[in-house]
């Protein structure tokens, strides 16, 4: 068509940036350390499993591990990509062609086009592709492949048979691990009381918990504030 915009696949790696923070020894979870760990060993070369897939719920860390993968495989001298397919969906399924010639592919938020023919085909023969190269294949869903509703058997089966690693929802002794870790990353100080007040009355979900403490870090500087309980009342109204 006259005038379309086609963007391809390296195009669009120009864009993907890794986040700085996204590390295999900043992910602080005693419940799913040995699942990491298991999946950084899952994925050294040479590749002896076509496809990793991880389980979990939306706060049990899947994107931060999928971007640690990519870290340390970058470490090692390897080629890698990790790609949210939530946010690749609107370019459509041709964005997959050629992420075969890295060495590690991860598809994050795979659950966003289960049940669509197009997508399901294109992530299939991006799985061949891969296993034809001997490259690696990491993705993410919510749940166990056998338990969503895939579209496309051969898809589904190949999944199934790979290595499914599952991890489990924060406790919250760990997300109290989680959030001094992110605390000292930062260069701030809280008090153990301070962060119990913040456990007690923050959302059960790690993505918000952590949203909390970047309002917090916002306004403590602005105001030049310690973090105390009454400054945390003040910012969160509470």
């Amino acid at each position: 068509m006259e005038g379309q915009v086609v963007v391809t696949s390296s195009q669009l790696i120009l864009g993907v940036k890794l986040r700085d923070d996204a590390r295999f020894d900043n992910f602080h979870g005693e419940r799913n350390a040995a699942v990491a760990e298991r999946l950084k060993q899952a994925c050294q070369p040479p590749v002896t499993m076509p496809v990793v897939v991880l389980c979990g719920d939306s706060d049990t860390g899947k994107s931060h591990l999928l971007q640690a993968l990519c870290h340390y495989a970058e470490s090692q001298s390897l080629s890698a990509v990790c790609i949210s397919i939530t946010e690749l969906g609107p370019f459509g399924p041709d964005a997959l062609t050629g992420l075969e010639q890295f060495n590690l592919v991860c598809l994050d938020d795979l659950d966003s086009v289960v049940g669509q023919t197009g997508w399901e085909e294109a992530v299939f023969h991006l799985y061949n592709r891969m296993l034809d190269a001997g490259h690696q294949l990491v993705v993410s869903l919510s749940d166990v492949p056998a338990s969503l509703p895939f579209i496309l058997p051969d898809l589904s089966s190949r999944l199934s048979h790979g290595l499914t690693l599952q991890l489990g929802i924060y406790r919250d002794s760990d997300r109290k691990r989680i959030l001094m870790a992110r605390v000292e990353q930062r260069g701030l100080v809280m008090a153990v009381d301070v962060a119990g007040f913040i456990l007690r009355r923050a959302p059960r979900g790690l993505g918000e918990l952590l949203a909390i403490l970047d309002s917090l870090d916002e306004n403590s500087l602005k105001a030049q504030r310690r973090l105390t309980i009454p400054f945390v009342k003040t910012v969160m109204n509470w």
